[in-house]
């Protein structure tokens, strides 16, 4: 937190000067009090000893002083707010690997779940689009508001064949290119890229990297998912041959990493599908938001007309005094 005018934070002193004076008027009550001889009328006048009562009005006092006296400073907080209206590209990996079930119940349904949380956890204000690649890439949806029509895209993917990373990155930044444009007053990117994978590149006309540095020409941060354990197999019958195969594919997470680094995205890992379900969840509302520094002075000067009235209000209720 920081303040517009710190130096009105000197006001803070009255606080602990009343609370002083208050334990020193508290520390006198008995010496006074033992001035009233008749202690069997002082008993009949006094029915109930409040105890600690008494002090919870001044305190209250106190703390709203104490509020009161930040508010002067202006006081100035980062919060999250939603971002302006941008596009966002689901990029998801529908290769042959993503049929391991080291992510149950296959990584590919995993992917289906998370992508769908994704969606509901994106601001609705959002165009969001989706692409999938495995030998070749496709735009599955447009960019679009019309997050049923997402979903039903998610829906329908199928895993088959060899892995174009490069291309799918690729064709998800041509499509943003086509439907955003950079403001030039704007710190702020004009769409965000989700790209989730399982295993290594294998085909493609883009290599990934190349794909990255495009993406990052146009201002497109990348964030990117590694799905998958390197225990990951997948069984296989390769074309002319009768014996099936046992593969390994263990996510190429390096690749990943380089491409969000390249892009200003981040990077990160599932091992599982709660943990997959989590990363999608946290990306939805990290992307629709961003931090900005604004002033709460408001707050703390609401806070402290409320401590105000309470300790109000209790001296009232208790004693039928303020304090």
């Amino acid at each position: 937190m920081s303040f517009e005018w710190p130096v009105a934070l000197v006001a803070l002193l009255v606080v602990p000067l009343m609370a002083a004076g208050y334990v020193l008027v508290q520390r006198a009550r008995p010496r006074y009090a033992a001035r009233f001889t008749n202690l069997d009328l002082l008993a009949n006048v006094v029915h109930e000893t409040p105890q600690w009562r008494r002090h919870v009005p001044p305190v209250l006092f106190c703390a709203a002083l104490g509020a009161l006296a930040v508010a002067l400073a202006r006081p100035q907080a980062v919060v999250a707010v939603p971002k302006e209206t941008a596009s966002v590209m689901l990029v998801t990996d529908v290769s042959g690997s993503m049929l391991a079930e080291d992510v149950a119940p296959t990584r590919l349904r995993a992917a289906q779940e998370a992508a769908l949380t994704f969606s509901r956890e994106l601001p609705e204000e959002f165009n969001l689009g989706l692409v999938s690649f495995s030998q070749t890439a496709a735009v599955r949806v447009p960019p679009t508001e019309d997050r049923l029509a997402v979903e039903e895209g998610i829906e329908r993917l199928d895993a088959e064949g060899g892995t174009a990373m490069g291309d799918g990155l690729a064709t998800a930044v041509d499509a943003l290119a086509e439907v955003a444009a950079t403001p030039q007053d704007s710190e702020d990117p004009p769409a965000v890229i989700v790209l989730l994978s399982d295993g290594e590149s294998t085909l493609g006309a883009t290599e990934p990297l190349q794909a990255a540095r495009e993406a990052r020409e146009l201002d497109v941060p990348v964030f990117t998912v590694a799905l998958g354990t390197d225990a990951g197999t997948v069984t296989q019958t390769p074309p002319g041959q009768i014996v099936p195969l046992t593969i390994p594919v263990p996510p190429d997470r390096e690749t990943l990493r380089q491409i969000a680094q390249i892009t200003g995205g981040q990077s990160f890992e599932a091992l599982d599908a709660q943990r997959l379900r989590t990363v999608y969840e946290s990306l939805g509302s990290r992307i629709g938001t961003e931090e900005e520094e604004r002033e709460v002075t408001a707050g703390f000067a609401a806070g402290g007309a409320v401590l105000l009235l309470a300790g109000g209000a209790l001296s009232l209720l208790w004693f039928g005094r303020f304090p």
